[in-house]
């Protein structure tokens, strides 16, 4: 079980336990409840309270929470792990690899294996990703250890990617353009009228006739975003055979998550944390004597 406390600060003067849980810890009910049924589930200055309690500013609330309800069966896969504290796990994802089951298939996932990690070292644990990657793209995918921490992350997470895409794109530029389920189609997206607000920031590392080195930061993460945002400006990625035509430089749309800057929730640090380019694309930028 983990114990976990939070300080009781004054705008939340004279709010009630189970508000203060569910608003400022961020648990669900379900775990509320749980908690109210535990001798020491939740705590106010060592005192055990009711939900209906009303807290003071400046008293400390201490939750120990529940043994997590493991949903995906644990399975033994090499994980390439970036960083991991008691609240956080970054791991670096392979392509190739989907993050979670889908589609009725049975092949084992990132979720998986994470799950498989954590049982491995002693401690099951749910799988709680706070970003999804394609099953093709490689890269940094952070997961949260426990319900709080999956809800304190909420904005305070940065993604920087690295994308190839077809033909030259010199300097750099803001794609302002929602994004839409294609008509006809249940997964692929488009730009048109009526789709959700989706911006994309990108700049240009390298660039030959043939295709562009991007660094791509998104200030939304519609599904498909940085693909289907790049297609319409003309730049398909690299590989990408849902949103170009080509299937000849690699076997996979070239997107990479290289660098996440997280705003730790529970410490007073920023973790700044990179992940190097998978060999698929580090060969395409060698082949051109462009600098990782």
């Amino acid at each position: 079980m983990d114990t976990m406390s939070f300080v009781v600060l004054a705008e939340d003067d004279g709010i009630t336990m189970g508000t203060f849980l569910r608003k400022r810890c961020g648990l669900s009910s379900r775990v509320v409840v749980s908690l109210k049924q535990q001798p020491q589930g939740m705590l106010a200055d060592g005192v055990r309270l009711r939900t209906i309690d009303p807290l003071k500013a400046g008293q400390t609330v201490t939750i120990t929470l529940p043994t997590d309800s493991v949903k995906l069966e644990p399975v033994d896969l090499p994980l390439d792990v970036v960083y991991e504290d008691e609240h956080l796990l970054v791991v670096n994802k392979p392509p190739f690899l989907a993050v979670h089951p889908s589609g009725g298939k049975t092949d084992p996932t990132l979720g998986h294996a994470i799950v498989g990690y954590f049982q491995k070292n002693g401690t099951p644990r749910s799988f709680r990703p706070t970003n999804r990657l394609d099953r093709n793209t490689s890269g940094l995918l952070l997961a949260a250890k426990h319900q709080p921490a999956a809800f304190a992350l909420n904005g305070r997470v940065e993604k920087e990617y690295r994308a190839l895409v077809l033909g030259r794109l010199d300097g750099k530029g803001t794609i302002d353009a929602p994004l839409r389920i294609k008509e006809g189609c249940t997964i692929t997206r488009e730009v048109g009228e009526g789709g959700k607000p989706s911006i994309t920031h990108w700049e240009t590392l390298h660039s030959d006739s043939e295709i562009s080195d991007l660094r791509v930061v998104i200030e939304t993460g519609r599904t498909h975003q940085i693909r289907a945002h790049m297609a319409w400006l003309g730049h398909p990625l690299v590989g990408d055979a849902m949103y170009g035509t080509d299937d000849i430089l690699l076997p996979r749309h070239a997107l990479h998550c290289a660098r996440m800057v997280i705003r730790h929730p529970f410490c007073e640090k920023t973790l700044e944390l990179e992940a190097p380019l998978p060999t698929d694309m580090k060969e395409l930028l060698k082949a051109r004597n462009w600098t990782e």
